[in-house]
């Protein structure tokens, strides 16, 4: 849902940015859609197409979703400490592709 993005997007956009087809995009979207996260809606800047935007639900649960990992990450560093923890994470960015696809991740990591 973070790929999605507060703006909005096509099936086509979220199939690029997640790295799979317009097809595969398109079942994600149908399936986030029936759980009431998203909804489809012409686009305002052009109406020939149809952008996916998270409704009020999809946006509470990425809220959540970001204070839970707040919580474990805290965890994390009450088992680890902070520093262990930070050099983990900048470990992680180093063999992590720089072409991989980057999503609204929370500042921590950025």
């Amino acid at each position: 849902m973070q790929a999605i993005g507060v703006d909005g997007t096509t099936a086509v956009e979220l199939g690029r940015t997640l790295g799979v087809s317009k097809q595969a995009a398109g079942k994600t979207i149908e399936t986030l859609e029936r759980l009431r996260y998203v909804e489809r809606a012409r686009d305002p800047r052009d109406p020939r197409r149809k952008i996916v935007r998270l409704t009020p639900h999809g946006l509470d649960a990425l809220a959540l979703s970001a204070r839970i990992f707040d919580e474990l990450r805290a965890g994390w560093a009450a088992t680890l400490g902070e520093d262990r923890l930070r050099a983990l994470e900048a470990d992680l960015r180093r063999v992590t592709p720089h072409d991989v696809f980057r999503l609204d991740v929370p500042g921590w990591f950025g």
